[in-house]
């Protein structure tokens, strides 16, 4: 890799800047991030790799080499800087998947995608098995069913204080059935996963999607769970926060860096 471009400069984003530089002694690093917060952004990115990573407010000031530009910067980001990322001829890995449940956005950028020839890169993020998903739906999928168990604590400040009392949750319980679009507009910090099965399989409508909060939950536990004509799958995972974003899955931040290798390895699994 000799330029990557990364939109988003908070907890994630500078863990793929230290790795980055530490993998990659040679490249280019910039980054992106709001204009109040560029000059924060650069002093904190700087110690991490001195003058080979340069902030910017913008696509369009970037410098021209851009391999690749990986979005980790929140819904907000993939809006304001994905079309533009694809129209610079830039391919685009998304972090933010759940931004694509707003469907005119997920038109323009596979409409830029198209138009330049460049490509829209989705992540596994915090869940597996979307190799097996996408595979299994060449041969047509009966059913794809989604469960996400946290504790009660971890659903504060999202649209489930308003459908459940989370103080007075003492057993696992369900607050929300639906399928993986509303799920994705009701809880835009928790949707990238729902997102993510939804693109890889069945589509949004039809991704059966359960939220529960769970006093007893292991962290954040995923369940997916398919049916089809090539068999089933049962996929769960109850991962790890990320260690500077307790909101974010440590996995979510190592699919990313595995996707950025992937663009200059020899050997891609």
């Amino acid at each position: 890799m000799k330029h990557v471009l990364i939109i988003g400069a908070g907890a994630i984003g500078a863990y793929l800047v230290r790795e980055l530089h530490r993998m990659y002694p040679d490249a280019t690093l910039s980054c992106i991030e709001r204009t109040e917060l560029v000059d924060a952004a650069r002093e904190r990115l700087r110690e991490i790799a001195g003058s080979r990573v340069e902030i910017y407010d913008r696509v369009a000031a970037v410098p021209a080499g851009v391999q690749l530009a990986v979005e980790c910067g929140g819904h907000a980001a993939v809006t304001q800087h994905g079309e533009a990322c694809l129209d610079a001829g830039h391919d685009l890995l998304v972090a933010s998947v759940g931004a694509l449940a707003d469907q005119p956005l997920h038109d323009r950028l596979v409409a830029a995608a198209k138009r330049n020839g460049r490509k829209l890169l989705i992540p596994a993020g915090a869940v597996a098995g979307m190799d097996g998903l996408a595979a299994a739906r060449l041969a047509g999928i009966d059913r794809v069913r989604y469960t996400s168990r946290k504790l009660p604590v971890a659903w504060k400040g999202t649209h489930a204080q308003n459908l459940l009392d989370l103080e007075k949750v003492t057993v696992p319980t369900e607050f929300l059935r639906t399928d993986a679009r509303q799920a994705a507009t009701l809880f835009p910090q928790n949707a990238n996963v729902a997102a993510t099965i939804a693109l890889a399989g069945v589509g949004f409508e039809r991704t059966e999607v359960s939220l529960n909060a769970d006093p007893s939950a292991r962290g954040n536990t995923h369940l997916v769970e398919v049916e089809g004509p090539c068999g089933t799958m049962r996929i769960e995972l109850s991962n790890k926060p990320f260690p500077d974003n307790p909101k974010t899955s440590m996995l979510a931040g190592l699919s990313l860096l595995r996707a950025i290798r992937n663009q200059s390895e020899a050997v891609v699994v």
